[in-house]
Order: C-alpha cells, then structure tokens, then sequence
C-alpha cells in the first residue's frame, strides 16, 4: 500500500520542468493532490526525450529512485546462479509460511477493530457521511487502550515476519545546553512526527513504536480488512480527483489534528511524510510545508534499510515484485534514528517553508542523507523511461 503524501495546500498552475533539468518543486505543491492528469502530459513530452537516453544516464539523473541490489533494475536483473538457488527454496519454504503468519495476524487485528467498534459511532468531521472525514481515533475508554496495544505489538509480529528480527534504535539528545533547556519546557511528545519515507513498511515500524495518525487515499477506508484498521488509526483522507478547494478542508483538518495531539497528551499523533513519495533510503527529497502550517514543535525521526542482497526499499519495483522478494529475504535490517523535538523559533512559525527547509537539512545532516531536487513527477518519468528501456530489450 503506497502513501504518497503531498503538500495540503494549492497545486501550481506551471507545469514541472523537464526531467533532463529537474529542479526543485514548489513546496506549496498539496500533499496528496492528484496530479496523475497533470503529470501525464508532462511524462508523454517528457518521455521522448529521455526514451533515447541509456540506463546510466538515466540513474545519474534520477538518482534517488535508482536500485543498487543484486536484482537490479526494477527487480529484472539478471541473477547469479547462487542468487537463483536460493530464491527458489525460499519461494517453497519460506513464502507460504511468511504469507500465512502475516494473514493471520492481518485477520486477527481486524477483528480486534471490529469487535471494538462494534456498537460505537465514528467521529466525522463533517456533516456528509460519503465526503467527510470518519475515524475511531478518539474513541476513548478501554477500548481504545486495546486497539492501540495490539495494533503496536502485532504491527511488531508482522515485521517479525517479514524478517525484521531486530530493529536498531538510536535516540540522538540535544546537542547544546540552550536546546536541551527549550525542550524540556515543552510538553513531552510533539504535535506530529516527521519522517523520511522508504518503503510501505514504515508504516508498519511507525505503527508499532507510536501508532500515529497517517494521510491516505479515501479508497484505503473502503478496503477489506485494511479499512476499518485505518479508520481506528484515524487517518485523515484525502480523495485524489478533488479540486485544489478542498485540499484546503484537509490541510484545515490535519492542521487541526496536529495542534490537538500537541495539546492533548490523549489525541492520536500525526505521522507526516513531507518528502511526498518513496526513495532508495540514500536521498531526502524537499519538503512540502503542508506538514508544518501548524508551526507546532514536531519529532524528526529518520529511516534506513541496510541490505545485503535485496534492498526494502519500495523505488522503482513493483508491489507484487517487491513483496516476494522480500518474504523470500530471511533477514531485513532497520535502522531508526529518532531525533530530538525541534521546536521552530518564530521566524519559522511565521515561515512554513522555512521551517521544512530546517527540518529537512537537520534529517539530511544527522541521516548521512543526499538532499535531492528532484519530487514524484521526475520518479514518474523515470518509471515512464525504465518501462520503455525494458520493453525494447
């Protein structure tokens, strides 16, 4: 299941430049608005002129979204035979045991949802049931306190089953006194946590260590099993064939949220994915402020996958093809480094884009991360291109 988030506020009227220059997108750009119309015009000018290029020169430009395991290019690479061997025997031994135990556990937290829900009426937003925003997040009493504890422990299972065995955890502290004094005047979690975005598994990691709040399409709240699972995790839906007017109404609504978990010690936290979509785990992307238009104090935490045959990382694969290589992988590796809450001054609560700009260049510092330019329009091209290359061979 892909997130891709985008800035809540307007879309630009210009077009985005042409991958063979990409340069930095507005950071008003919303945080899930549907551009797929927008961008396709873009990636069918755009795709001809990069259809000519080679697969090298096609990396060094799009070099965020490039995969560097032994699977290769969109996980089509031609493989050792030793690769081969062991991919077969795990595609008969271990597959079918990792598909079971993470159906089971999907179906056991569905009905633990269901259960508690039952007989309880989701807060809405708004007054259209079809339109508005509905959750079980601030549903409270002794129901709530079992949904969360076992969404963040069979969220810890099911990375267990995907080979997650050990998750390395690092907490950095505030390096001056100054800092160390500012945050302890704060209250003791932020209004929303900012993290880099790698692979559909983070939200997993994010649901076990605080089981936030996420941004997701409308269609999530209406899947099987995955719907009501989301509406107890209190996501803010966004519908990607609405108009820029009301992204507004969405970016009022996560805004809101924001403040309320940073007033409210009981209120669900936002988990916020400013870069707008996935990358190979090497590269930060620019930020959308629409994550921080609440200019409220925010909890910067940064992810990695080390990987020694197949990268976690979710880039330039398919879902499918992602899926049983990694349920095919014994051991994955996560890496999880969780700063220290920034607390904007008032130049960056008057400034959005300042304080992203901030933020980003602290994940990118302490993350050992790349800072891009480049955003989702220049990963579709990519794609585009990768497709047209394969397809000629």
């Amino acid at each position: 299941m892909e997130t891709e988030l985008k800035d809540l506020k307007s879309q630009p009227s210009q077009q985005p430049p042409p991958p063979l220059q990409p340069t930095v997108t507005n950071d008003d750009v919303p945080l899930l608005k549907n551009s797929e119309t927008h961008h396709s015009r873009n990636s069918s000018n755009s795709n001809s002129n990069v259809s000519g290029d080679n697969l090298d020169e096609l990396e060094k430009k799009f070099a965020a979204y490039v995969r560097h395991d032994v699977y290769g290019t969109m996980g089509r690479g031609e493989l050792p035979l030793g690769e081969k061997f062991l991919l077969g025997i795990a595609l008969v031994t271990l597959v079918p045991v990792r598909v079971v135990l993470a159906t089971t556990l999907l179906v056991l937290y569905y009905l633990i949802c269901r259960i508690c829900t039952l007989f309880s009426a989701p807060n809405r937003e708004e007054e259209e049931e079809e339109d508005g925003q509905e959750d079980y997040a601030h549903m409270g009493g002794w129901k709530r306190t079992v949904i969360v504890q076992c969404g963040r422990s069979l969220s810890r299972a099911m990375l267990f089953v995907f080979g997650f065995y050990w998750i390395k955890e690092t907490y950095r502290i505030p390096d001056s006194t100054a800092q160390r004094k500012e945050e302890s005047e704060e209250p003791e979690r932020p209004g929303a946590i900012i993290s880099n975005h790698v692979s559909y598994l983070d939200i997993l990691y994010h649901m076990h260590s605080s089981f936030p709040s996420f941004v997701a399409k409308r269609s999530v709240g209406k899947l099987p099993l995955v719907g009501i699972i989301s509406k107890c995790l209190g996501c803010v839906y966004v519908q990607r064939e609405s108009k820029s007017s009301d992204f507004k109404g969405v970016s009022g609504v996560v805004t809101e949220r924001v403040r309320e978990a940073y007033q409210n010690k009981s209120a669900p936290m936002m988990m916020l994915f400013p870069e707008g979509t996935t990358t190979n785990g090497d590269y930060l992307l620019p930020f959308k402020t629409g994550a921080f238009l609440s200019t409220v104090p925010v909890r910067p935490v940064i992810l990695r996958y080390p990987y020694r045959r197949f990268s976690p990382a979710w880039d330039s694969i398919s879902g499918v093809r992602h899926v049983i290589y990694l349920l095919c992988q014994f051991v994955n590796h996560l890496e999880v480094v969780r700063l220290p809450i920034y607390c904007p001054s008032q130049q960056e609560k008057d400034d959005p884009k300042l304080y992203a700009s901030n933020v980003r260049r602290l994940m990118a510092s302490e993350g050992n991360l790349i800072m891009s330019d480049i955003g989702l329009p220049e990963k579709r091209v990519y794609h585009a291109a990768l497709n047209g290359l394969l397809s000629q061979c």
